[in-house]
């Protein structure tokens, strides 16, 4: 809210929309709920989608199940461009809790099921390819060393230092059978872009999958994400729109030039009569 033209309700109701809608809002919805200009209501979300994203937060552990997914991505917002103009690599990780306590799932033998299990928090991100380097770098920066990862085998997998590794061999089986909770997360996020956003832009894409995941995460209480959203972003430091977009202000580094203002007259209240 640094230097916002905008009134206090306004960003008040745009956080309690974003944060407590099952399906998110677009700009355009916003800007129509909240009668502003489009261009303010996207840069508004794209404030509070940065929001989102609690500094100190935990990683992920347990048991874990990690998998990587292609999206379809539009290059432009012409309605004649095919969607699906490019792809974009999104890895996940979500984790498996046990239904009865509601505590993280203990790990349990190798290729062994884990039946009746809750999903937990999850965590996503794009990365530029499926190589190991990718992946490796993903694992050590949102799941705790220790945890059980649960895998499609994935020759990427093996050799990240400090993790069990428990992979499952897909083959032909559906890949929802064997890593429920993840292609659960993949298939919200699928059907979230498309019907929402009509279709991801790889601009600000990691912002999109953060707020995909703040809401997916407290789905069973939101009615504190109000609340959470508002105290996570006391934590971060005020953004402008050039630095959400990465250009240059053209007015950065140019002298104000500043009038003295107009003095209006007025009755002197000794001489009216």
């Amino acid at each position: 809210m640094h230097r916002t033209k905008l009134p206090l309700r306004v960003w008040f109701w745009a956080a309690h929309l974003m944060a407590t809608h099952s399906n998110g809002m677009s700009a355009r919805q916003l800007a129509g709920q909240m009668g502003i200009a489009y261009s303010s209501a996207w840069l508004l979300e794209q404030k509070l989608r940065r929001a989102m994203v609690n500094p100190n937060r935990d990683l992920r552990e347990g048991v874990v199940e990690v998998d990587q997914t292609e999206m379809p991505f539009r290059a432009n917002d012409d309605p004649d461009t095919p969607l699906k103009t490019g792809k974009i690599i999104v890895i996940g990780a979500v984790e498996v809790r046990d239904r009865t306590t509601g505590k993280a799932q203990e790990p349990k033998a190798f290729g062994a099921k884990y039946l009746d299990t809750l999903s937990g928090r999850c965590r996503l991100a794009v990365i530029s390819s499926n190589e190991a380097v990718h992946i490796h770098s993903f694992i050590r920066a949102n799941i705790a060393p220790g945890s059980t990862l649960v895998t499609d085998g994935h020759a990427s997998y093996p050799g990240v230092d400090g993790y069990r590794h428990d992979p499952r061999v897909v083959g032909n089986m559906a890949a929802h059978i064997p890593l429920k909770w993840i292609h659960r997360v993949f298939a919200l996020l699928k059907r979230w872009g498309l019907g929402t956003y009509h279709g991801f832009r790889p601009e600000h894409i990691d912002t999109y999958l953060n707020e995909f995941a703040f809401r997916y995460n407290r789905h069973f209480y939101r009615h504190v994400s109000f609340e959470a959203v508002l105290g996570i972003a006391t934590d971060h430091a005020p953004l402008s729109y050039w630095d959400i977009t990465g250009r240059d202000n053209p007015r950065k580094g140019r002298a104000v030039i500043r009038r003295n203002p107009q003095k209006r007259r007025t009755v002197d209240k000794a001489g009216d009569g």
